[in-house]
């Protein structure tokens, strides 16, 4: 069982007790705060003495004193027969008022402790805890993992669905506290159970000396006028009905017993080490005496609710998102299997679209999940479609997979890998790529090569499915429809033609949306915010399949931007280039966390081509910081594709862009590609990586890998290059 399983099961089976210790120990917060607020501390350095002289002078019948954690002094004496507790000011040794616990304090702290069910429940909570430990243990390695690497833990942008966002962000920040919040309770389980030592068990045979001489005064006491008031735990008075009695007194650095008469220190013990580490480990866990620290451990505790709501989330989405198959033949009698590796369960969807369309084509069918991997006499074709999670990992299901198959002898009935991942993480498709290496090591044949989807796109999908078609001799209709989230509706209020040549014209389409109220807002019915760089998906009249677009503007830009091209038969871009100000659509939004740019307090290097200004124009719209940023921009000529030209001039003017260098290639001295541009400016780019530049690029993928190119010549005096940024957060593309 690896770390993921680990982590799904027990956030699961332990999280409604986690939930419970979460609010409670939430709720415990708050009395250290309150009660370090309203304390009424002594002042530095007053002996102990001094404090005792003055609270005697003032409280009759008294026992004894103890300063509380929060620095309050309270007297406990009897009133005859009336046991009391007062509240006593340090300075005069008045009494305050009665100090009573809290009730409600007592009661939550008992259900945090034992959930009431005294020691068995104190076994529970301490399995709840080691549950815990192992859950921010199991997440932390998880969110590494994802990130590429235990450097980018701190820094790397986390991506995914908003419940995977906040799931990890939370953990990430908070960490250390929970971690430290697990062991303290299981430290401290251990010793209610008498597992680890809290104190020693010491109790001296002293007396006071009999004798003629009256008690010397608590004010003339010399080791009371020694000790500060600072460290007093509690004083304990000597009972005036026994002449042998001892004064009492524990101090954070030990214990002592003193004579009533002669005022000696009978005995003196130095706390023992168990007892200063329990008195810490207590402090760190509860906040007692740590206001500011109990603020955290608040924010701690109302964070269990978060990841337990969120886990919850990411688990059901991927519950949800596995398809029920039907025709699902036996494996045993299945001519055509089909393998599934997802984390989230989106990859089901696809290998649901290519079950279907097989088994309409005669073939007997059995999808099943990776981890199932068999090749059966029957067989005639065997198909893998394997997600990769984080730097190129096994989804958790499927984590046994790969070794399970290269210990297989090859057979030859050919074995097809299809690989499903996002190209903004370090090892896009890795998962994928690491079974094909393993299937090609040991013989296994193939019908096709390695091919990898990015983003689950439908189109791509398709484009494999057409080449599958080819090289089975059958036509294959892969009817994939993703599922398609809550649409909103949209108003172009504004369209900006450009020519484009006489093939490709293009149009800026500005959309609005209308404010739904709050109610809507808060029933999360309204439209969701975006950034610049996430993108739009919208569903033309007569298809399935959503088309999606780069983001211009963000949310808070009041309108939705999205540059056009029609493309030659184009069903979705028709669509577009046929709305006239006042059409209506019905669009959702995808968040593309991997590509848009948050905040940056480092140089901005954008990098695109024709439409693929879209998102960039968007980051330099966004730019109201005025960060340094510098665009490079390629298209054919100036007079046709240059998009979003007169909007760069105006930021140039603004301060929001600080360079634009273009390249137009279809014009005489136009520059050429952007490639060409980068590499005029190549001593600019050195520098502005060498500060610490984050670079995005958007365009075509020749496009891409023409700057990639381009960028290596360019970083290699500073022993940079693309895959390095990229690794370390700086680089991202968004290719089409």
């Amino acid at each position: 069982m690896q770390w993921r399983q680990i982590h799904r099961w027990l956030g699961l089976w332990a999280g409604a007790l986690a939930l419970l210790i979460g609010v409670t120990g939430l709720i415990l917060t708050f009395f250290p705060v309150r009660d370090t607020w309203q304390a009424v501390r002594a002042e530095p350095g007053l002996p102990v003495a001094l404090l005792a002289q003055r609270t005697a002078a003032q409280v009759a019948g008294i026992e004894e004193i103890r300063r509380l954690p929060s620095g309050d002094i309270v007297a406990y004496s009897f009133d005859g027969d009336q046991a009391r507790a007062s509240r006593i000011d340090p300075a005069s040794g008045q009494v305050l008022g009665d100090y009573q616990a809290s009730a409600v304090e007592r009661w939550v702290r008992n259900l945090h402790r034992s959930f009431m069910l005294d020691d068995p429940g104190r076994l529970g909570a301490a399995g709840v805890a080691l549950a815990m430990l192992l859950l921010t243990l199991s997440g932390t390695l998880m969110l590494a993992r994802r990130l590429g690497g235990w450097r980018r833990l701190v820094a790397g942008r986390i991506r995914g669905t908003p419940a995977q966002r906040i799931h990890g962000f939370t953990g990430r920040i908070l960490v250390l506290v929970l971690a430290l919040s697990s062991l303290t309770a299981l430290y401290m389980s251990a010793s209610t159970f008498s597992l680890i030592p809290s104190d020693a068990d010491v109790d001296p045979d002293v007396i006071s000396a009999p004798g003629e001489l009256p008690d010397l005064p608590v004010g003339a006491q010399p080791l009371l006028q020694a000790l500060s008031a600072d460290g007093l735990r509690k004083l304990n008075f000597p009972s005036p009905d026994d002449p042998e009695d001892v004064w009492t007194i524990s101090t954070d650095a030990g214990d002592g017993w003193i004579d009533r008469r002669s005022g000696h220190v009978l005995a003196w013990h130095p706390a023992s080490v168990a007892r200063t580490a329990y008195d810490w480990i207590y402090a760190l866990h509860t906040g007692q005496g740590l206001w500011a620290w109990a603020l955290v451990l608040g924010l701690a505790g109302l964070c269990i609710p978060v990841f337990w709501v969120t886990g919850f989330l990411i688990w059901r989405q991927g519950r949800v998102q596995v398809p029920r198959l039907e025709n699902n033949s036996p494996a045993r009698r299945a001519d055509t299997l089909i393998f599934v590796a997802s984390e989230g369960g989106t990859t089901w969807g696809f290998a649901q679209a290519l079950h279907e369309a097989l088994a309409r084509n005669g073939h007997a069918v059995h999808t099943a999940p990776l981890e199932r991997f068999q090749v059966p006499e029957s067989a005639r074709q065997v198909f893998i479609l394997a997600a990769s999670y984080g730097d190129g990992q096994a989804p958790a299901h499927a984590a046994r997979a790969l070794d399970r198959i290269a210990r297989l002898t090859a057979g030859t009935v050919p074995v097809t890998v299809l690989g499903f991942g996002d190209r903004q993480f370090p090892a896009f498709c890795g998962y994928a790529e690491a079974l094909d290496r393993t299937l090609r090591a040991a013989g296994w044949p193939q019908t096709l090569p390695l091919d990898c989807i990015h983003q689950q796109s439908a189109q791509q999908f398709d484009r494999w499915g057409a080449a599958l078609s080819r090289a089975l001799g059958e036509e294959l209709a892969l009817n994939y429809v993703p599922r398609i989230p809550p649409l909103f509706p949209l108003e172009v209020v504004e369209r900006q033609d450009y020519a484009g040549g006489t093939a490709d014209p293009t149009v800026i389409l500005r959309l609005r949306w209308q404010d739904s109220g709050a109610m809507a807002r808060l029933m999360g019915r309204s439209m969701p915010h975006f950034e610049a760089g996430d993108l739009v998906g919208i569903v033309p009249p007569g298809s399935p399949v959503p088309r999606y677009y780069s983001l211009a503007s963000g949310f808070r830009d009041g309108f939705l931007e999205i540059c056009v091209r029609r493309m030659p038969g184009g069903v979705c871009s028709g669509f577009l280039h046929g709305l006239k100000p006042g059409d209506r659509i019905q669009a959702f939004i995808k968040s593309n966390p991997g590509f848009t740019l948050g905040v940056s307090r480092h140089p901005v290097v954008l990098i695109g081509a024709g439409t693929g200004v879209a998102p960039l124009a968007g980051f330099i719209r966004g730019n109201v910081r005025k960060t340094p940023m510098f665009l490079y921009f390629g298209a054919r000529n100036p007079d046709e594709d240059f998009y979003f030209g007169t909007a760069l001039r105006h930021w140039l003017e603004e301060g929001r862009l600080s360079a634009l260098r273009t390249a137009f290639s279809r014009i005489k001295d136009g520059g050429g590609y952007v490639q060409d541009a980068l590499r005029r400016d190549a001593d600019r780019l050195r520098a502005l990586v060498a500060q610490g530049a984050v670079l995005r690029v958007c365009g075509s993928r020749p496009m891409a890998a023409g700057v990639a190119e381009a960028l290596n010549e360019i970083l290699r005096p500073l022993g940079l290059d693309v895959r390095g940024l990229r690794e370390r957060g700086r680089y991202a593309e968004d290719v089409f």
